[in-house]
């Protein structure tokens, strides 16, 4: 498993994204892929599941200090005040001890962002969490949050695939020494695997175009993701991605994909205050 590592954190570069998973669902699929491999499992207080994603670490029976748990504050709670109160509620729901990665989720434009900041660096002096973060924040957000952080942000987690550019955003984490980790990393409705460049690189090396998308986001430097599935045997495919690696002709035509569809998607995703 390639280890991101970024101010201290060792983020695995492919973890378990839980959203939509509940109830025994959740508590089953975390168990089992923590079974096959995983280290890296990632919640939200939004997803409503972080009860769930505790009780399958403990039901797998691995020793805390061997996973990386990330979990999320929602955009609603970003006063100095409510994140605290959050950030209590999900580690006491998580059941688990400390994060090791808290992020903030969304950004709101009606809290002063450095009100956010100060709060969440509190949760580590409050013991919540080893480290911390952001999502889905902007380029100079990241380097604005950082500038303001007494502690370091390790990681700025967004959406990213093959037909969603990230440039600016990846070069303002590598400049702020920052992780960069993509949800929705195959994109959503299949329209990203069946592309021909994503098909033609599958059947090359004899894996699924699943694999060959996670493949292209793991080889960036300072870059993750977290697929998530309701499928076990998906889990065991999404780690199959580290006994092969793409041709430099492949990569870059994987990459060329995410640079025109630059010109249908604003690169730079503008904050949606109200999204998951």
């Amino acid at each position: 498993m390639k280890i991101i590592e970024a101010h201290g954190a060792r983020i695995p570069s492919i973890g378990l994204g839980t959203y939509t998973l509940e109830g025994e669902t959740c508590v089953d699929m975390v168990a089992k892929a923590i079974e096959v491999g995983y280290r890296h499992i990632d919640t939200a207080r939004m997803y409503g599941n972080e009860v769930q994603v505790g009780e399958g670490i403990r039901r797998s029976g691995i020793d805390r200090s061997e996973l990386f748990v990330t979990t999320k504050i929602w955009w609603t709670d970003l006063t100095e005040d409510a994140l605290s109160a959050s950030a209590h509620k999900a580690i006491e729901a998580l059941g688990i001890g400390a994060a090791d990665l808290m992020l903030i989720h969304w950004p709101n434009r009606d809290v002063p962002l450095e009100e956010s900041i100060d709060a969440l660096n509190r949760t580590v002096a409050d013991g919540l969490t080893h480290h911390i973060g952001v999502a889905n924040f902007t380029s100079a957000m990241v380097d604005e949050a950082c500038a303001m952080s007494s502690r370091p942000l390790v990681c700025n987690q967004v959406e990213y695939h093959p037909f969603l550019s990230q440039d600016d955003v990846l070069s303002a984490c590598r400049r702020n020494e920052m992780a960069m980790i993509a949800y929705s990393p195959i994109g959503q409705g299949g329209e990203v695997l069946n592309h021909p460049v994503i098909r033609e690189a599958a059947e090359r090396h004899g894996k699924s175009p699943a694999q060959i998308v996670l493949r292209w986001e793991i080889e960036q430097d300072m870059v993750g993701a977290i697929p998530r599935t309701s499928n076990p045997e998906r889990l065991q495919q999404n780690l199959e991605i580290f006994d092969f690696s793409l041709t430099e002709a492949e990569h870059a035509a994987i990459t060329e994909l995410t640079r025109r569809r630059a010109r249908l998607v604003d690169p730079s995703f503008a904050p949606h205050w109200d999204r998951a």
